[in-house]
């Protein structure tokens, strides 16, 4: 496959998930977008409404209206950001909250912190998109609750959740599967790329320190010397689980680079360090997260061994990091290989009939139809944001 092939493929899946989430996601009765669709196409009126979808549905559209440089994503982006600011917004405490149900009255009014990381990347681009002033005021705020509340001085990071009122919880798990840790890398990841966001919005000096902490910490205590990421810290950082998630070491290597560049030194021996990071990830990661298909796996543990099985996500951000990777060092390696883990996502993950991407796949190829297209962690925010980043790689190379 020749780069003007990839580029074409990229292009084409990309339109297709804009106009999969226009089509069969706005909620016409109650407002917003439908909570959850499943495997078969399924749409439930009456499910939950996540923050977490609802923050990646307005990030992806007024990402894809800045890319474009179109007005075609305003009507959209306005939805959600207007969604947000009504419904999830707490007019007392401040910050988001968990989930609304589809009415739009919140049932859990916890303060997960990875949910406001989320709404300050969301509500950064869609100020980059639209300059709406009430979009970016919102958006230092709760960076200001964030670091009031969750900034952990002592040993550094930042805690994991708190209560509506921003008091400390016992339950800190971001979902059942996690450990019940103070400190977990997936959200100080996101943070990170909050920040970048904001950052390059803003040139906020501030937000710019913040930033610059996070990527020092990423460098110095979260990954290892294996180029695997621990993934759930004690408040002194002990790693907790032995676990390696293969899609979080790719995707955070090349959000690492972004969030050096948005610090705007492009001399500066912290940029080096991040450039570094992502050439030893990535060659860990070609050397232990493919399967024989190429494509990723999803994780490793101790206990478990190896879950072999293909989630969405991963592909998505194996693709966007091994092409920054070649970028950074002219290695056609890592290409090809993004563009086989291309190949697989096109003939294997994507649903070519129905739209959409699936949310994962067994190693044989099978579907979880069971599992959601539109839900609480299924939303078009990866996926479309390693083909706006790859397409505008290989636009300036």
């Amino acid at each position: 496959m020749d780069n003007t092939n990839f580029k074409e493929g990229l292009e084409t899946e990309l339109k297709n998930i804009l106009a999969f989430w226009e089509r069969n996601t706005i909620d016409h009765e109650n407002g917003g977008f439908i909570g959850r669709i499943d495997g078969h196409g399924t749409s439930f009126i009456k499910a939950p409404k996540g923050i977490i979808l609802n923050t990646r549905i307005l990030w992806t559209f007024s990402r894809a209206g800045n890319f474009y440089g179109s007005k075609d994503f305003l009507a959209l982006s306005g939805r959600a950001f207007n969604y947000l600011h009504t419904y999830f917004r707490d007019k007392t405490y401040g910050g988001v909250f968990w989930e609304v149900d589809h009415k739009g009255q919140p049932t859990i009014k916890k303060k997960q912190v990875y949910a406001q990381a989320f709404s300050i990347y969301a509500l950064a681009e869609y100020y980059r998109y639209t300059k709406d002033k009430t979009a970016l005021d919102w958006a230092l705020e709760i960076f200001e609750f964030v670091e009031r509340y969750a900034f952990e001085e002592r040993y550094n990071g930042y805690l994991e959740a708190f209560s509506e009122s921003w008091a400390p919880i016992e339950d800190l798990r971001l979902s059942e599967k996690d450990h019940n840790s103070p400190k977990t890398t997936n959200t100080m990841l996101h943070i990170m790329e909050a920040y970048t966001t904001l950052a390059e919005v803003t040139n906020n000096p501030r937000v710019k320190a913040r930033l610059k902490n996070l990527l020092n910490l990423f460098l110095s205590k979260i990954f290892q010397d294996s180029n695997h990421l621990g993934l759930f810290y004690t408040m002194d950082w002990q790693e907790t689980s032995g676990e390696v998630s293969y899609g979080h070491d790719i995707e955070a290597a090349w959000l690492l680079l972004m969030g050096a560049k948005a610090l705007g030194d492009e001399e500066s021996a912290l940029l080096r360090q991040t450039e570094q990071k992502l050439k030893e990830v990535s060659d860990t990661f070609l050397n232990e997260a493919l399967d024989d298909d190429y494509g990723v796996f999803n994780s490793l543990t101790g206990e478990n061994g190896l879950d072999s099985d293909k989630h969405w996500w991963p592909q998505a951000e194996a693709i966007v990091g091994l092409t920054y990777a070649w970028q950074l060092t002219g290695n056609d390696t890592y290409l090809n290989n993004a563009k086989k883990i291309w190949s697989f996502t096109h003939s294997n993950v994507i649903d070519n009939i129905n739209g959409e991407w699936f949310f994962r796949i067994d190693r044989e190829g099978k579907p979880y139809m069971e599992e959601n297209k539109v839900g609480p962690w299924k939303c078009p925010y990866h996926n479309s944001r390693a083909l706006i980043q790859v397409i505008d790689i290989l636009d300036n190379n």
